[in-house]
């Protein structure tokens, strides 16, 4: 390179330290413009929110959950026409909505205020539904002699996953068409 070359160009830190502010400067004239931008709802547009978003309770999920668990057992029974693989779905089943049945039922018996005692009832409620979720699991598995592996975890697959379902059939999920 020539000395004339070097002069030629400019230095690329110079350039950044003035094209661009530092990060930190950003993220608060970000977090300004945030602040600009958000306005309190009105009463209606707060009531025209709700309305158009209105709440999943948790007995919904575990309703559909119960359907779904029936169903599966169903399936099983006419698909295979072996009791063994209907008790064995069944329990599946059981090993799903039982548990949520008493987290819904625990987190929704009284209301909290405080968000860190809600937080801490909800941890709570997910520890005794995990907690009777294996208990059912390893009782199953002690005491019945001709347990179908995959019709039990097959079911209960199906009853965990049928949460989607229920947003969906809120309408939880647009399309994107939609453009919401």
């Amino acid at each position: 390179m020539t000395p004339q070359d070097t002069r030629a160009r400019p230095n690329p830190d110079s350039i950044r330290d003035k094209a661009a502010p530092p990060d930190w400067d950003r993220d608060s004239q970000l977090d300004a413009v945030d602040e600009a931008a958000f306005k309190p709802l009105t009463r209606e547009q707060a009531q025209a929110l709700r309305a158009k978003n209105p709440a999943l309770s948790p007995w919904q999920v575990v309703t559909a959950q119960a359907v779904s668990g029936l169903v599966l057992v169903v399936l099983w029974w006419l698909l295979t026409l072996e009791g063994s693989k209907a008790w064995s779905a069944l329990y599946g089943a059981i090993a799903v909505v039982v548990p949520n049945a008493l987290m819904a039922w625990g987190a929704t018996r009284r209301s909290v205020t405080n968000a860190g005692a809600a937080l801490l009832s909800l941890m709570f409620w997910e520890l005794v539904k995990i907690l009777l979720t294996i208990a059912i699991l390893v009782v199953v598995v002690k005491q019945v002699d001709d347990l179908s592996w995959l019709a039990l975890l097959l079911t209960m697959i199906g009853c965990l996953k049928v949460n989607w379902l229920v947003l969906f059939a809120q309408g939880r999920f647009k399309k994107i068409s939609d453009g919401n």
